[in-house]
Order: structure tokens, then C-alpha cells, then sequence
């Protein structure tokens, strides 16, 4: 039971105890509301220095953005002034390779005729020369070796004259010698060598002392041996006697003439046995040759006769040289200018080779954002950013 004033209300009435439980829940809700509010002064109060947290870091997040807004107006500058650039160091390169490629095709054109004419003019001398040349090689005909008359059996078994032809035909140019050449003295001498002076013509006569040979060799007994040695001893020496009067002439031919023997073997037979004949030549003035040793002479005449003809077209050789040594001299400076362009050339390809290396170290600056680098090497189309606060 409980006693309100002058009334009572009895806790088993369910209205009352509805009535309490209302008050109850009311005063809970008053309860809960001031703390609710006290709750609330104090979240406020905690509060506030979040809020100017907040606050500061909007101003710094809008400076950011400011600072971006910049930082791309930066790089678009940036971009647009490397560009222009780029496009001027292209123009430029492109104008001077453009230059360069002229040049050097006028100066190729120009040295490329240069040499043209410079060849043609040497080979016009070398022809001359060739021609000078082919007067002197004229001796250098068909040449009957050594070992082509030794081999040769037609050749070495021919006698006489006939021999004596062949071997002088085929070492001598035809208008070096005269064969049945008649002398002032009536006498027809086999071969006459025309020399020059000296010793001037030398005359070659065949003689083949073949009975007294083979008689030589069919000897049997001494006495045989004995007479057939006399007989040929007085040949020979009636040979080179009738060959010294005969085809030696004071003031018209040499002072010696040659006796061609057509036989190896009579040449060795004289020289090993009959050495005192051999003398007997020396002392004559003529001088006994076997095809072998008249061939070396020979030879010997056709240097000689070479010689002289070379001093005859020494002339004609020594002006032509010297007109090719003045084209090889003007090639030779023709080649240094072409050389002096080639190497401007190359100097301005070297140049052009730079700009574009350092035209491409800032472009992979650029890419990589490098901006103190391109700052360092002092260009003006740089533009700095202001570091934000």
C-alpha cells in the first residue's frame, strides 16, 4: 500500500503498478537525457581541435591541388618550348645536311671530271709511251732458246748457211742483219750484223771443215790420227785466214768477224785438242762459234743493238715522262682538294651528330622528369617551379 497525500493506492492494483512503472521509465529517460546532453558538451568541447585539424588540412589539401594546377601549366610550357625547339634543331639539321649534299655533290661531280680528264690525259701519254716501247721490244721477237737448238735435231744437224740462218733469225729483229751482205771488196759475206758504232757490222761466215773431221774420226792407228789432225789444223786456219782477209775492212766493218762452226762436237774437238788453232783466231781477229756459243753472242748483239736504240727514243721517253709526272702531279693535287672537301664534310656530320645527341639527352631528360639536370645545363626555356608550402 502506499500513502500519496490523503490517497492510497494498493500495489496490487495493476493500474497503479502501470502508473509506477510509467514514472519509473520516465525518470530513466530524464536520467538518460542529462547525460546525454553532458555527453554531449563534453564530445563538443573534444571536438573542436579536430575540426581545426580538419580545417588545416583542406587548406593544405586546396594548396596541393594550386600547386598541381602550376606544376602542369609548367610542364605544358615546358613541352611546348622543347618542341618549338626540337623543331628548329630539325629544320636546322635538315638545311644543313641539305647544304652538306650539295656540296658534296657538286665537289664529287667537279673532282669526278677532274680525274676523268686527268686519266684520259694519262692514258694518252702511257699510249705514247706504249708506242715509244713497242719500237724498243721490236728486239724481243721470237727467240730460239738454247735448249730449243739443243733439242732440236733438224736444227743441230743442219750444216752451213742454213744453220747459221735460223739461229741469227731467231735472235736478231729482221733489220739488224743482212744475209749475202757484198762488201766494198766484192766479197759476200753469209751474215752482216749491223752494230753501231763501235764496233759497227761484224760480219759471220759458215765454215765446216767436215772431210778433215770425219776423217779425224775414222782414224784407226796413230799415223791416220796424226795426218787427219794436220789436215784439219790447216782447214781451220786457211778458214780464219780466208774470213780475216776477206770480211775484216778497215773503216767499213769491225775489226773482227765470227767463223760459225754448225757442230757442237768440231767446236769442242778444236777447243779440247787444237787449242793452238783457237789462238791462232785470237790473233786473226775472228772468233769460232758453235750454235750454242753464237746464240750467247748474239744475245749479246741484240743488247747492244738495244741500247743504242733505246738512246735513240731516249728523247721521245724523257719528254713523255716528264708530261707524266705533270698529270700524276695535278692528280695529286686534285686528290688532296677532294680529300679537303670529304673531311669538311665529315666535320659537319661530326657537328650534326652532337646537336642531335644532346637534343636527345633532353629529350630522355623530359621523359624522366629530370628538371635539376636540364636546370644545370643552363636553358632558358626551363621554367622553375615555386615549392609549395
Amino acid at each position: 500500500m502506499i500513502q500519496v497525500g490523503n490517497a492510497s493506492f494498493s500495489l496490487e492494483d495493476p493500474l497503479v503498478l502501470a502508473t509506477l512503472a510509467a514514472a519509473a521509465v520516465s525518470i530513466v529517460i530524464l536520467i538518460l537525457l542529462i547525460l546525454a546532453v553532458r555527453a554531449a558538451g563534453r564530445s563538443a568541447r573534444l571536438a573542436e581541435p579536430l575540426a581545426y585539424q580538419i580545417a588545416q588540412l583542406g587548406q593544405r589539401v586546396q594548396g596541393l591541388g594550386e600547386g598541381q594546377e602550376r606544376l602542369t601549366g609548367g610542364l605544358t610550357h615546358v613541352s611546348e618550348a622543347q618542341a618549338q625547339s626540337q623543331s628548329a634543331m630539325l629544320q636546322l639539321m635538315e638545311r644543313r645536311l641539305a647544304e652538306v649534299q650539295e656540296r658534296m655533290t657538286e665537289n664529287l661531280s667537279g673532282s669526278a671530271r677532274s680525274t676523268a680528264q686527268s686519266l684520259g690525259e694519262l692514258q694518252h701519254r702511257l699510249v705514247a709511251i706504249d708506242k715509244a716501247q713497242d719500237n724498243i721490244t721490236k728486239l724481243s721477237g721470237d727467240v730460239l732458246t738454247l735448249q730449243d737448238i739443243l733439242s732440236n735435231k733438224q736444227t743441230r744437224g743442219a750444216f752451213g748457211e742454213i744453220q747459221l740462218h735460223d739461229i741469227v733469225q731467231k735472235a736478231l729483229p729482221s733489220d739488224s742483219y743482212t744475209f749475202q751482205a757484198t762488201l766494198s771488196n766484192g766479197r759476200r759475206a753469209d751474215c752482216l750484223i749491223h752494230l753501231p758504232n763501235p764496233p759497227g757490222p761484224i760480219a759471220i761466215d759458215s765454215k765446216f771443215p767436215l772431210e778433215a773431221y770425219e776423217a779425224l774420226r775414222r782414224a784407226e792407228t796413230q799415223e791416220q790420227v796424226n795426218r787427219a789432225a794436220q789436215a784439219l789444223r790447216l782447214a781451220v786456219r786457211k778458214h780464219i785466214r780466208d774470213i780475216s782477209e776477206r770480211y775484216i775492212i778497215e773503216g767499213e766493218t769491225a775489226d773482227g768477224a765470227l767463223m760459225f762452226l754448225p757442230s757442237e762436237a768440231v767446236y769442242a774437238e778444236l777447243h779440247a785438242n787444237f787449242p793452238e788453232v783457237v789462238r791462232d783466231g785470237f790473233a786473226a781477229r775472228v772468233w769460232i762459234v758453235s750454235p750454242t756459243t753464237c746464240m750467247a753472242t748474239l744475245n749479246t748483239m741484240r743488247a747492244i743493238l738495244k741500247d743504242a736504240r733505246m738512246r735513240e727514243q731516249a728523247g721521245t721517253i724523257r719528254r713523255e715522262l716528264a708530261l707524266l709526272f705533270q698529270d700524276v702531279e695535278r692528280l695529286g693535287t686534285r686528290v688532296d682538294s677532294l680529300d679537303r672537301h670529304f673531311g669538311q664534310a665529315a666535320k659537319d656530320i661530326a657537328d650534326i651528330k652532337i646537336s642531335a645527341d644532346k637534343a636527345g639527352r633532353r629529350a630522355r631528360r623530359l621523359d624522366n622528369f629530370d628538371f635539376e639536370e636540364l636546370g644545370q645545363d643552363g636553358d632558358s626555356s626551363v621554367v622553375k617551379l615555386p615549392k609549395s608550402s
